[in-house]
């Protein structure tokens, strides 16, 4: 087996939502993480990834941890909390709190965490000020609470200014695109003390094409609010795209 075995455990960000390719999988920030550390240690990765997008906090801890510790893995990257943002009753003391959970099962199972902070959507959204006063504080207290253990490897993108702008997000705004999951890998394989290829951090702009007016809340606004409405989730009836392990080689071997 391989030295390396990472899983990935989270929501639409690590599952890697905006980056879709041709064939309508995406792949996102923690798959191109997988074949940049294989490409940049010169050795094959196992790489696991269960998150999905839509969830909750506590639900990514509740449905994912486990399983992705019972593969045995290496390192575990860790996001979570941007949904839970994005609901205003939200407690952000009690998204920080859970965080807890996972950081004590690493330790049990000698797992080094990856812990990450999404990218800034705010800029581009309605409720701009409010998202980005809640992302202030969600990230200002991650930070804090777990100052003292510098032994978990951080890759924190909120206040990435390059990365909050535009270009870097896909059409609905709260997705980063492929350029935007390029350069949060870059600064994962960055954290783990390897190099990245320097074209990662800021891939040239895609062609713009996303809807404007009422045409953006028609296709991307709307839908969001009648999910709100109803209790449901883009996720709902999901399952991990790699749930279990595959190898990934150097690109060139």
């Amino acid at each position: 087996m391989s030295k390396v075995r990472y899983v990935a455990i989270g929501d639409s960000f690590t599952e890697g939502v905006g980056d879709e390719l041709p064939d309508g999988h995406v792949r996102g920030w923690a798959d191109l993480t997988a074949q940049g550390w294989a490409d940049a240690s010169g050795e094959s990765v196992e790489y696991a990834n269960f998150a999905i997008r839509g969830k909750l906090v506590r639900p990514i801890i509740e449905e994912q941890l486990e399983p992705a510790l019972a593969l045995r893995p290496t390192h575990l990257s860790f996001n979570g909390g941007g949904n839970d943002m994005l609901r205003p009753r939200t407690s952000v003391s009690t998204v920080v709190d859970s965080f807890r959970r996972v950081i004590e099962r690493c330790d049990e199972e000698g797992v080094k965490l990856i812990m990450l902070s999404g990218a800034n959507p705010s800029a581009q959204l309605p409720l701009s000020r409010l998202i980005q006063r809640r992302g202030d504080l969600l990230s200002h207290a991650v930070d804090s609470r777990f100052n003292d253990r510098r032994d978990i490897i951080r890759a924190f993108n909120w206040f990435d200014r390059e990365l909050a702008t535009p270009p870097y997000w896909s059409e609905d705004r709260l997705h980063m695109n492929a350029r935007g999951h390029h350069r949060v890998a870059a600064r994962v394989i960055t954290a783990l003390g390897l190099e990245p290829p320097a074209g990662w951090w800021s891939l040239p702009p895609l062609p713009a094409s996303a809807p404007r007016g009422l045409d953006y809340y028609r296709e991307h606004v709307g839908p969001w609010v009648q999910r709100r409405l109803t209790g449901t989730s883009s996720g709902d009836g999901r399952t991990p795209k790699f749930g279990q392990w595959t190898t990934i080689t150097p690109s060139d071997s």
